[in-house]
């Protein structure tokens, strides 16, 4: 079956920065269209970043030009690049892959930021 499996996450101070990995497992990585997503508390989930099968990304108007999304389609791996990091960074951060009739979810990994 289909697993995502998070990990990176941490305690980390403002300012500073963190990659978060995500190892897909189950399925043909390079169909997918994958995206990290973060969910604080008593707040909706939003999207973070994006990146298609071709490699084109996206990004949300809070961590633009902070954050970078990639992909290993050799290792079936997704990665988050987070840098200058903020409190309001604050979440779980969850991967997602997805085609037009699949949607799959990670677990999770909580990221912290705070001095």
């Amino acid at each position: 079956q289909v697993q995502l499996v998070e990990s990176g996450g941490g305690l980390v101070q403002p300012g500073g920065s963190l990659r978060l990995s995500c190892a897909a497992s189950g399925m043909i990585f390079s169909l997918y269209t994958m995206a990290w997503y973060r969910q604080a508390p008593a707040k909706q989930r939003e999207l973070v970043a994006t990146i298609s099968r071709g490699g084109s990304t996206g990004y949300g108007n809070s961590v633009k030009g902070r954050f970078a999304i990639s992909r290993d389609n050799a290792k079936n791996t997704l990665y988050l690049q987070m840098n200058s990091l903020k409190p309001e960074d604050t979440a779980v951060y969850y991967c997602n892959a997805r085609t037009q009739t699949e949607d799959y979810w990670g677990q999770g990994t909580q990221v912290t930021v705070s001095s």
